[in-house]
């Protein structure tokens, strides 16, 4: 039983764990988005956010706190000049899980981690089953597909 034991050991040892964070997060940061395993994404996710509420203090000692952790300085630069200023009115969840499927040598699932975007945010959005044709109504799904390619109930 895992009780009262905080975060995920991913079959690596603490340094390696570290390293992996570190440029999973480096990573996110410069291109936008990552795509890994669910577990990594998830044990990632909250240092993800503590660092991008570092970077919005907007203050050197949060820069500094920022640079100890990812130590490369242009990533460091990017988090504070142009991923946090996007967050001001945003006080936590910076990122979104995005499942993308299984792998298929070993059955992993597969995720795609990126930061939302604050001008999405107002906007409805469209859900999975309506960009596949796929209407919903009630509890029973029915397809799109004209009325007579349909089987009569």
């Amino acid at each position: 039983m895992r009780h009262r034991i905080y975060g995920r050991k991913l079959g690596r040892d603490k340094n390696s764990r570290k390293a992996l964070f570190k440029n999973l997060i480096s990573s996110l940061v410069t291109s936008g988005y990552i795509k890994t395993t669910e577990p990594r994404a998830k044990a990632v996710k909250g240092l993800v956010d503590r660092l991008v509420s570092y970077s919005k203090q907007k203050t050197l000692h949060g820069r500094r706190l920022v640079a100890a952790f990812l130590q490369n300085k242009n990533v460091v630069n990017k988090l504070v000049d142009e991923v946090a200023p996007r967050f001001v009115g945003r006080a936590s969840g910076f990122t979104r899980i995005l499942r993308l499927g299984k792998r298929p040598g070993d059955k992993a699932m597969m995720v795609r981690m990126e930061f939302i975007n604050t001008e999405d945010t107002g906007k409805e959005t469209v859900s999975t089953s309506e960009s596949l044709g796929v209407k919903q109504e009630g509890s029973n799904l029915t397809s799109s597909l004209p009325q007579k390619a349909r089987k009569p109930k």
